[in-house]
This record gives structure tokens, sequence and C-alpha cells, in this order.
């Protein structure tokens, strides 16, 4: 395809972007890259399961079909609404849907399960752990003296502190007894390995899923913390047994190199970016537009996790959101660059949006809905806008989670919207 002179309309393009997003979600699928691992280490006897996190039920799905009927026990946690049936084929799995992104009651009966999941197994039984981003929230077995309204109030602070998820951890690993690498002082010795889909800069397995099996790779500092939870966080409780096997089926990496190889097959230049993406949302959202707006044609493309510091009383959205928004300021009356944001977990936030996928004439749109981008932005309300304007995307559970994708189309000349 020659991209100086095809002529292509405004819905093709937007399905271009939306396949690239679709191929990098179906080759970091939790089933799929189980199942792969699977394959290529046989187990001689099938071992007990537990999963946990966004990517559950699919991480499970996928190990169920590789092992088959011998697995003795399993165990999976994953986010309430989210349940794809999967696993219905399973009688005897136990399944329980938890609290996320905030840790609720659900949250500590699935701890408590967990612990007598563990606590049932024969001491001779290996167990299989499916680890995946979203973990943190939705199993916990609070640290003597925390209660469920401190981990409530506590995560509620966290999410709109705009903090990196590794300072966010560091908090929640002192009122958590599970996480931090204490769930190891359950295994009692038991025979474990771990499958990790990462959600994580550089992949840390102290930091996905807030480490449930691994204690902290290095000391990170506490943020400056609010007078109200200074005074009630528990000392460190360093732990001292190593950490079992683990390994990485799934990360932001794999996702973008299927991103390439779907936009190569548009005809248009790609550009991956290796530069983790992080930072304010709003701040990112503007400078790839900027950066898209002098650019050569081309497919951009760039991973990681931006931050957004909320105001008191937010409206819809979540950074994804944010950031499409932002960049859809920047770049309205523009019929030649597109931009897609959003999360590979297929959802936003505290939204059921996955992020949204916004062009020149979003700004027009949504204004002409009555809505306002900028009081959007400073309201946390970026979802109401995109909503309006008819920019949101939906995609429901997608069986993974290796954060963030950013995708940005700039055409060449001989291409109208």
């Amino acid at each position: 395809m020659n991209f100086n002179l095809s002529m292509q309309r405004h819905e093709e393009q937007r399905r271009w972007l939306l396949e690239i997003y679709q191929a990098a979600l179906e080759a970091v699928a939790g089933d799929r890259v189980v199942r792969a691992w699977l394959q290529d280490h046989p187990q001689r006897v099938p071992p007990g399961l537990v999963a946990i996190g966004k990517a559950a039920e699919r991480m499970a799905a996928g190990a169920l079909d590789s092992l088959g009927t011998g697995v003795p026990a399993a165990l999976v946690v994953l986010k309430s609404g989210q349940r794809e049936g999967l696993l219905d084929g399973y009688p005897d799995v136990q399944v329980i849907e938890s609290d996320h992104p905030v840790p609720g009651p659900a949250s500590l009966a699935a701890g408590k399960a967990l612990l007598e999941f563990l606590e049932a197994q024969p001491r001779e039984r290996r167990l299989l752990f499916l680890l995946s981003g979203g973990a943190s929230s939705l199993v916990e077995v609070p640290e003597p003296g925390i209660d469920l309204g401190l981990l409530r109030r506590t995560n509620d602070w966290l999410l709109g502190s705009g903090l990196d998820i590794a300072r966010m951890n560091a908090v929640r690993q002192r009122l958590s007894a599970i996480k931090g690498g204490k769930l190891l002082r359950w295994l009692q010795g038991r025979p474990v390995e771990v499958l990790l889909i990462s959600d994580v800069r550089g992949d840390d397995p102290a930091i996905i899923g807030s480490g449930l099996l691994w204690p902290p790779t290095e000391s990170v500092p506490l943020p400056e913390l609010p007078a109200w939870l200074a005074g009630r966080l528990p000392p460190l409780r360093p732990v001292t047994a190593p950490p079992p096997p683990h390994h990485l089926v799934a990360t932001l990496g794999q996702a973008l190199e299927a991103a390439a190889a779907r936009a190569r097959a548009t005809g248009l230049p790609v550009h991956p970016n290796a530069a983790y993406l992080e930072g304010d949302a709003r701040e990112q959202g503007e400078a790839f537009a900027r950066f898209l707006l002098q650019a050569d044609p081309g497919i951009y493309l760039k991973g990681g996790e931006t931050t957004v510091r909320l105001p008191r009383h937010p409206g819809r959205g979540g950074r994804n959101q944010h950031l499409a928004l932002a960049a859809a300021r920047l770049i309205a009356g523009r019929p030649d660059i597109l931009v897609l944001a959003a999360g590979t977990d297929g959802s936003d936030g505290p939204t059921e949006e996955a992020g949204a996928l916004v062009d020149g004439g979003t700004l027009e749109r949504g204004t002409l809905q009555s809505c306002d981008a900028e009081s959007a932005l400073l309201g946390a309300d970026s979802g109401t806008f995109l909503e309006a304007s008819g920019d949101l995307l939906r995609t429901g559970p997608t069986g993974t989670n290796v954060t963030d994708l950013l995708i940005g189309l700039k055409l060449g000349q001989g291409y109208v919207i």
C-alpha cells in the first residue's frame, strides 16, 4: 500500500487502530501464554492451581486445558463482573469474584479462602500460582489492627495520589499480612512455581500483584503520608524466605511487538518507542499530540502507565480517557491524525471502558453535545465528554493486563477523513 497515494475512509483508519490494539491483546492473552508455557514445560504430576488477578480466569483456563482433568485442586480469584464462563466446565474449581480497584468485603473473603486453600493442600503437593495485575485489591489479609475501613480509605487515597505503582505498593505492603512476599509464610515449605503476566515497569516480580510470593527487591521509600495514615502504618516486617521460581509469560514488550507486526500490514511506516510511558496523563497526551503534529506519516506505538491526580470529587473516566481527551484538544480540526489510548485489561480506572480512540473531530462532536473539554479535564470527567463525542472504547474482559497502549496514526498526502 502506497501511503502517499491511497485514499481511505475515516472508518477504515479507526479500524486499523482497533486491529493493532486487538493484535496486541491476543499476543498476551492469559490462556494463550499459560498454555504455551506449559507445553514447553511438561508437568510430570499436575499441580494444584492458584490464579489471582484480572487475567486469572484466562490463565486458569489455559492451565486446565493443558493439564487436563488431573489437577487436584484449583482456586481462582478474579474481578467481580468480569467472569467469562471459561471455567464452567470445571465444577471442582473454586471461583471467587472479588473487589477492584478498592479492596472490599469480598477481598477479605478471598484472602481468607486463599489461606484456607493453602492449608488444605498436602505438604508434598506442588502448587502453580498464576498471577496478574489486580491481585493487590482482589485478595487481602490485613495486618493485625488494620480494618477494612482503613484499607479502603488508604487505597482511595493512593489511586488519586498520582503516585507510581512501586510507591503505592510500598504502602499497601505495610498494611497487608500477605503482600511483599509475606504469603510465603503460609506455604510452609511447599514446592511452588509462579507464572506472571506483568503490568509494571521493568517486570519486577516484587511489584506485580504487590509481590505475594516475592519480597521487595529494593527499599522503596514511602511517600509523604496523610496524618490519618502515618500514625497507623504498621512497622515493616521483612521476609527472609527465598522466593520460589517466577516466570514471566506475558509482558508489555510482547504486546508492542505484536502491535508493530499488525501495524506493518497497513503499509505505513511503523515506529515503536521503547521508552516507558509514564507521568501525568494530561501532560503525556498533550506531548504525544504535539509530537504527531510534527511527525512524518506513520504509526507510532508506546506503552506504559500514566497517572492522574484526582480532584476532591472526580467525575467519570480513567487515565487513558484523560490522556486521549488531552490529545484530542490539540489535534482538533486535523483530518490526518488519530490516537488510541487504552488499557490492555479492558478497563480504565474505575470505569468499564478500556480507553478511547480520538481524532480531529472529537472536540467538535463533544462540544456540540454541550460538553467542555477543559472542564472535563479539570474535573477528571473525560469519560463524560468522550461518551458524548462517541469515542469511548469498550472491549469487555480481555484476559490479560500488561499496562496501557498508546497508538498514534499520522497520515500522509492523499489521505482524507
